[in-house]
């Protein structure tokens, strides 16, 4: 196997077989009807990586393309992000504004920590060493955002009401919104905080078993393994925040009360 985790073989494609039918089976019996899901998110899985392990070949090489690689990651999240929050599919009407107004809270959540992580010298400016930071905290501002969006959603429906009592007694738009369902958006967080409450007793993340595999110590694995966290925090919380604003502002879920 060498310095790979995986022995990459008729061996492993005979594992992913195995695994993408027991996940269909369970989501069959279960009564969930995910079987079908299931299956095809593991083919677009297979496929996406095969194709983006060998763009990656060529696009790592250069700062610019790679650049350009971590904008389609944006796009991309942002688009899943629309899609999760307010529910709509993506060929329903003012798609454009949507995932536009998705992307705020990607952006905001991610650009600010890639940013620090490369000025401090922490990560270097390569391609190979860019993308990868880049992608987990996107695809964490992402996650949140859907998360946030999804559940402020559903809070709002459940609690209109609420909202519009407070904006019957006086409040603005914006603070009814935020009074009313700021604390629903916290749940967002949780996973992110009980993943960094117990890494390394619970779990030993990528990031920390990447560096070990790589030949790094356990403790440059360790250092490395809390950037990636603290990093994700600190993206997620502000993507948070952001949803929360876009919500009470009427930008980011259709039909807010006013």
């Amino acid at each position: 196997m060498g310095s790979s985790v995986v022995d990459l073989g008729p061996r492993l494609a005979v594992a992913l077989v195995a695994l993408t039918a027991l996940a269909a089976v369970a989501g069959r019996l279960s009564g969930l009807g995910q079987d079908r899901p299931v299956v095809v998110a593991a083919l677009r899985a297979t496929v996406q990586l095969a194709a983006v392990s060998a763009v990656l070949l060529v696009v790592v090489r250069s700062l610019a393309l790679s650049a350009l690689f971590v904008l389609l990651m944006v796009s991309v999240a942002a688009v899943t992000a629309a899609g999760r929050a307010t529910g709509l599919e993506l060929r329903s009407p003012g798609t454009a504004r949507r995932v536009g107004t998705a992307a705020v809270p990607v952006l905001v959540g991610a650009l600010p920590v890639v940013t620090l992580v490369l000025a401090s010298g922490t990560v270097p400016l390569r391609g190979e060493a860019v993308i990868p930071i880049a992608g987990i905290l996107v695809g964490g501002a992402m996650t949140a955002t859907s998360l946030a969006g999804r559940r402020l959603r559903e809070e709002l429906t459940a609690r209109r009401g609420e909202v519009e009592a407070a904006l019957a007694l006086g409040l603005v738009q914006r603070d009814a919104v935020r009074e009313v369902l700021r604390p629903a958006a916290a749940t967002a967080l949780v996973p992110p905080l009980d993943q960094t409450r117990t890494v390394g007793l619970v779990t030993l993340p990528g990031a920390f078993v990447g560096v070990l595999l790589g030949g790094g110590s356990p403790l440059e694995a360790g250092a490395a393994q809390l950037l990636v966290l603290v990093g994700l925090l600190a993206a997620q919380v502000t993507a948070v925040w952001t949803v929360v604003e876009l919500v009470a502002l009427g930008r980011l879920l259709p039909d807010v009360p006013r």
